[in-house]
């Protein structure tokens, strides 16, 4: 059994993530998210369900404690939530954490909007943990799994990527924690 928590569960790619992981047996999943009012997934039944602020950080570490692995689909003050959560992390042990950025917070000039996106991988990679940044490009509602990944450093390609398939990616990233790890990752529909 592998304890997996998503913070910021009631996201689109989170809830996309919580549908395919939700019925597994290998995997208990924890929901983390402001407000449980807004999930709209198809069965949350067997997940646990938190209520709480990643910017508070006593309830981001109790319901960090305990898991195997974080997942973290954050909007706000990425920069503070990410210094909050490898926190967390360190302090209870949790080594694993897939974190979602965004394409171009390597581009020169980098634009305003950009900047608490590569605040907040800029904390994750100075961290110790087993991170994987992952930069998606923009998102399609199209219902193909259909994508390929850059390494940082390499130029970003395409500029779409289905929503499902980021889900998919970051559901195989659960399935097997070992793969890229320590790595930050562009992601987008091939040839787009």
């Amino acid at each position: 059994m592998k304890n997996v928590i998503i913070l910021g569960a009631n996201g689109n790619i989170a809830q996309q993530v919580t549908d395919m992981l939700a019925p597994l047996d290998d995997i208990k999943l924890t929901l983390f998210l402001r407000n449980p009012g807004k999930l709209k997934n198809k069965d949350v039944s067997k997940c646990v369900i938190m209520e709480g602020d990643v910017l508070n950080y006593d309830q981001l570490r109790a319901a960090i404690k305990g898991q195997d692995m974080v997942y973290a689909n954050l909007a706000g003050d990425l920069e503070a939530m990410a210094k909050n959560i490898v926190k967390a992390m360190n302090e209870t042990g949790v080594k694993k954490i897939i974190f979602i950025s965004a394409i171009g917070i390597y581009e020169k000039p980098l634009k305003p909007i950009l900047v608490p996106y590569r605040k907040a991988a800029d904390v994750i990679e100075s961290s110790d943990l087993d991170y994987t940044i992952l930069r998606p490009a923009w998102f399609t509602d199209t219902e193909e799994v259909n994508y390929e990944t850059t390494q940082k450093g390499q130029p970003e390609k395409g500029s779409v990527i289905s929503q499902k398939s980021l889900a998919a990616l970051i559901t195989k990233i659960i399935h097997t924690p070992g793969k890229f790890t320590r790595e930050n990752l562009g992601v987008n529909q091939p040839h787009s």
